[in-house]
């Protein structure tokens, strides 16, 4: 098992060849992550960009209006809630991913919460898949160092990112994690497209940092991450009785 750590923003990021790419910050309202040494900011989205059709912007201005108002958004991961595919990817700066691998797949453990993703290996997707928050994802290797990973059956009620961008069901995700000459770095580099929710196919960016012998820390998560001070925040469901 190896563990890699973000680098740079944790957000997905544009692809430097250009092209359609994904919701980033509106220029007006600059995204400052809470490690870049200055003042860190909440996220607002860029509503202009071309990619989101129109349905999807209400709910994105709605989000918009409540961080400029002062209040906190909603962010999947800090409330201990699954991000989903391709979220999964992207938010890494804080925790490290763990990856474990068998021949017949390859599980990708991060720390908080903590979150689980398992690729079934060398397959095809099920006839009919169920949704579910990350998915059914399978994936092969090309060239001994590139990680192919195809998601379907993501849930509508994951965001694609953390400027609450929605999806449909017709969500189809493709990742190829590419291990650097050096054996250092891991490029991320992915596809997102859904013709329910936007106007083009498109693509983004994450890089990894690779670290050895890093073991998994004890998180506590969920039991300690309710609304105990009225802010309007979005603990976990909890079941009024057990399931057994």
């Amino acid at each position: 098992m190896s563990s890699l750590d973000g680098i740079g923003v944790d957000d997905l990021l544009p692809p430097p060849t250009g092209g359609p790419g994904p919701v980033t910050f509106d220029k007006a309202h600059p995204y400052v992550p809470n490690n870049f040494g200055a003042k860190s900011t909440y996220r607002v989205a860029d509503l202009s960009n071309p990619i989101l059709q129109p349905w999807t912007i209400p709910s994105m201005k709605k989000a918009n209006d409540a961080v400029l108002a002062g209040k906190i958004p909603f962010r999947a991961r800090e409330r201990c809630w699954p991000v989903g595919v391709p979220g999964f990817v992207a938010y890494s700066l804080v925790e490290p991913f763990y990856f474990y691998q068998t021949p017949e797949k390859v599980v990708i453990i991060v720390q908080n919460g903590p979150e689980i993703r398992r690729i079934y290996l060398n397959t095809t997707h099920s006839k009919n898949v169920k949704p579910s928050w990350y998915g059914e994802s399978v994936g092969h290797y090309e060239n001994g160092d590139t990680l192919v990973i195809d998601t379907i059956g993501i849930s509508t009620k994951s965001f694609i990112d953390n400027y609450s961008t929605p999806h449909t069901d017709q969500l189809h995700v493709v990742e190829r994690l590419k291990l650097a000459a050096d054996g250092k770095t891991v490029d991320v580099l992915v596809f997102v497209e859904d013709p329910g929710a936007f106007t083009t196919p498109w693509t983004a960016v994450q890089r990894w940092r690779r670290i050895e012998n890093a073991p998994i820390q004890p998180i506590v998560c969920n039991e300690n991450n309710g609304d105990f001070f009225e802010q309007g925040l979005a603990p976990l469901p909890e079941a009024a009785k057990p399931d057994f």
